[in-house]
């Protein structure tokens, strides 16, 4: 019993802290969507540089100014993107931005591999957290984990204040729902957007910072997370931090416990004797392969069922405030 609470204790750690990473990287997301309309495909792209800058930083100015240093460079080249690029393209329609995005999530990618090699670079975690474990409720908890689980709630709680309880915030509100107005009381709107873009960009920056020496660092890191930072904003609900929160929680718990489950889908599909007809058999026959396949080798498709199954249910998401 006390293995079974130990195990269900890791998986929820270790799923809490995923989650946790994929709202820091989905928090930008939501933000630059919610303000400016444009899904953004070069923001796992901002994640990954995050990563390497702050990678290529730790053994200059070490781990902790790396951390600050990473996310403030990839901010500045996100709003130099932003004002260089988006800005010229709005006029032509949200088309035109989303093509933009995705050009540059090619380039980011092809100047990484060229910089750093096509292969995985050795981002350690800092020594002063290495192998350190911090007992949580009977459960050893590395260390660097529960930063990350801090950091990420720190996060969230700094940008729902800084967007819903300041000034500033209720411009950026002003600017979403009437950027006309606001521009005619003496607002820079183009200028908002562009810090929000920066800010996006910053955001992604530091998940990539933070949480690159857990996951790999290497090319291929922002094809790998971020088609499910897409299923986050789906599921949560374009626009809504709060849903991307939620959806975040929801992807790292499911798809942890599915990596650690055992479990087939053949003990799912046991129809009662008395229902096993010749249809019924005939589809087991059918499905059979299926059947074989484990629930952690369908681990990675986990965010996709979990976005079809809420998206029927509930087309606008979890929380939506804006249609896609």
């Amino acid at each position: 019993m006390h293995l079974l609470s130990a195990t269900t204790g890791l998986v929820l750690v270790n799923g809490v802290s995923y989650g946790l990473l994929l709202f820091m990287l989905s928090s930008g997301l939501t933000l630059i969507f919610s303000m400016l309309g444009v899904l953004n495909f070069a923001h796992a792209s901002f994640y990954m540089l995050g990563a390497y800058f702050a990678y290529a930083m730790t053994s200059i100015v070490g781990f902790w100014s790396a951390l600050v240093i990473a996310p403030l460079i990839v901010g500045i080249a996100g709003a130099v993107f932003e004002r260089a690029v988006l800005r010229r393209l709005r006029s032509r329609g949200a088309l035109a931005e989303l093509l933009a995005t995705f050009g540059l999530a090619y380039v980011v990618v092809e100047l990484v591999q060229l910089a750093w090699g096509r292969g995985p670079v050795d981002y350690a975690v800092p020594a002063a957290l290495e192998g350190v474990l911090v007992p949580v409720a009977g459960i050893a908890v590395p260390a660097y984990r529960l930063f990350l689980m801090g950091l990420a709630c720190a996060i969230a709680l700094l940008v729902w204040i800084a967007f819903r309880a300041t000034r500033a915030g209720l411009i950026l509100q002003a600017a979403l729902s009437q950027p006309a107005m606001t521009q005619a009381l003496g607002y820079d709107v183009p200028l908002l957007y562009t810090g929000v873009f920066a800010c996006g960009a910053a955001l992604a920056a530091l998940a990539g910072a933070a949480g690159g020496n857990v996951l790999v660092t290497e090319p291929g890191m922002a094809a790998t997370v971020g088609s499910v930072v897409f299923v986050v904003v789906v599921v949560g609900g374009l626009g809504s931090l709060g849903g991307a929160f939620a959806a975040s929680l929801l992807i790292g718990l499911l798809q942890t416990w599915a990596v650690t489950s055992d479990a087939t889908l053949a003990q799912w599909w046991s129809p009662a004797v008395g229902e096993v007809t010749g249809f019924t058999a005939a589809i087991t026959q059918v499905i059979a392969p299926v059947l074989h396949l484990s629930v952690a080798q369908l681990a990675p498709a986990v965010p996709y069922l979990l976005m079809v199954a809420v998206l029927l249910w509930r087309p606008r998401g979890l929380f939506g405030v804006r249609e896609g």
